[in-house]
C-alpha cells in the first residue's frame, strides 16, 4: 500500500511525524508532499533532523498567494503528482489551504481521502479554517476524530447517513508531546537565555489575524498584558508582522518580547510557565498536556472539551474580561488525567485503519 501525505505547514509536519513513524512500523509507503504554504525559517534540513521527519519527496514552494490563487495551484501540482504516483490514499491534516487542496485534488481523481482532526469545528465561517475543515470532511472517505466532541459534530452534521468511517482515534499532538517531551532538556536553552530559570513567568502568543489585523482587540489585548506584567513576568513570541502592527498602531507592550521560538523551545516554555494566555488552537491543547490553565483570546474554540474540563477560558479580547478570568485563575492548577485526547496512541490507531 503506498499512502501520500499532504501537509503545508510546521505544525502538520510534527503532526505527521507520529504517523510517519507509525506507517514505517506497518510497512506502508508514504510520500510527503510539503505544499511549502507556510514559509518558515526554522524549517531547515536541522528542523527534520532533530524532529525525526522525514524530508518531503517533493516541496511544491507555493506560498504568500490569496486563498483561491493558492489553494488553485496547489490542486493543479498535487494533481500531477497524483497521477505520477497513483497513491492507494490521501493523507490530510487540519484546516489549512494545503488540507483543502489535497482533498479536493484527490477526490477529483476517485482517491479515497483520510482526514486526520476531523470533526473539528469553531462554527465560525468567517474563518477560512472553518470552510477548509468542513469541505475535506464532506469528501473524506475515513474521518480521524481526536474527540468525542468531533464525532458529535459530525452526527449533527448527518454524517451518519454519509458513507464514511468515522474513527475517535486520540490527538496526534498529544502523541508528539509524548515523543518530544523527552528531548526538551537537551534540545531547547530558551529557559536559559532568557534568564526564566525558577522564576514564574506567564505564557503568550498572538498570532491570528482576528486579533492581530484588528487595532480595537489589540489595544484590549495589550492593556490586559500590560496589567498582567505588573504582577508577573509575561514572555511573549512575536512575529516581526505583529510587532510591526503595534508600532504602526502605537500600541505599547510591557512584556518579555522575544523573537518566534521553535517547538523545542515553545515545549520548554509550557513545561516552565505558569499559565498560558494565546489565540492559538494547539496551544491550547499543548497547555493542557503540560497541566497549564489557559486563557483563551478568541471569541471561540474548536476545543470546547477544555473549557468544560474547567482547564481553559474563553475571554476574546476584552481587557476587563481578561483580568477577571486571570485574577481566578492564575494559582488553578488542573490535571490531564481525563484523557480527552487519547492514551497517546493515536498515530498507531490511524496507522491499524490505513492498512485495512
Amino acid at each position: 500500500m503506498k499512502v501520500l501525505t499532504v501537509i503545508g505547514a510546521r505544525p502538520q509536519f510534527i503532526k505527521a511525524a507520529t504517523v510517519s513513524r507509525e506507517l514505517k512500523k506497518t510497512g506502508i509507503r508514504e510520500v510527503i508532499v510539503h505544499t511549502g504554504q507556510h514559509f518558515d525559517h526554522n524549517m531547515s534540513q536541522v528542523f527534520f533532523d532533530e524532529m525525526e521527519i522525514p524530508t518531503p519527496d517533493y516541496n511544491l514552494d507555493i506560498s504568500s498567494l490569496s486563498h483561491g490563487a493558492m489553494t488553485g495551484r496547489m490542486m493543479e501540482k498535487i494533481e500531477a503528482i497524483l497521477i505520477d504516483e497513483k497513491p492507494d490514499r490521501v493523507l490530510v491534516y487540519g484546516d489549512t489551504n494545503s488540507t483543502l487542496a489535497g482533498a479536493l485534488a484527490a477526490v477529483k481523481l476517485h482517491i479515497p481521502i483520510a482526514h486526520v482532526e476531523a470533526g473539528l469545528r469553531s462554527f465560525e465561517m468567517t474563518m477560512p479554517e472553518e470552510v477548509n475543515r468542513i469541505v475535506t470532511d464532506r469528501i473524506s472517505q475515513i474521518l480521524f476524530c481526536p474527540t468525542a466532541t468531533a464525532i458529535q459534530n459530525l452526527e449533527n452534521e448527518g454524517f451518519k447517513n454519509i458513507d464514511t468511517k468515522i474513527i475517535l482515534s486520540g490527538d496526534v499532538m498529544y502523541d508528539a508531546v509524548l515523543f518530544y517531551r523527552n528531548k526538551i532538556k537537551t534540545h531547547s536553552s530558551v529557559i536559559q537565555k532568557q534568564n526564566l530559570e525558577g522564576k514564574p513567568f506567564v505564557l503568550a502568543t498572538i498570532h491570528r489575524a482576528e486579533n492581530t489585523n484588528d487595532p480595537i482587540r489589540l489595544k484590549e489585548i495589550c492593556i490586559a498584558l500590560n496589567e498582567i506584567s505588573k504582577q508577573v513576568n509575561v514572555v511573549l513570541p512575536l512575529h516581526p508582522r505583529t510587532r510591526a502592527f503595534l508600532q504602526s498602531q502605537q500600541l505599547s507592550l510591557h512584556a518579555t518580547i522575544i523573537d518566534p521560538v521553535g517547538y523545542f523551545d515553545m515545549l520548554a516554555l509550557l513545561e516552565n510557565c505558569s499559565l498560558v494566555m494565546t489565540d492559538s488552537g494547539g496551544l491550547q491543547k499543548e497547555a493542557y498536556f503540560f497541566e497549564k490553565y489557559c486563557l483563551t483570546l478568541r471569541d471561540q474554540t474548536e476545543w470546547i472539551e477544555l473549557v468544560e474540563a474547567k482547564a481553559n477560558s474563553l475571554v476574546g479580547a476584552d481587557s476587563r474580561k481578561i483580568l477577571q478570568e486571570f485574577s481566578k485563575n492564575s494559582n488553578t492548577k488542573i490535571t490531564s488525567t481525563k484523557n480527552l485526547y487519547g492514551n497517546g496512541d493515536a498515530a498507531r490507531i490511524i496507522c491499524e485503519v490505513l492498512k485495512c
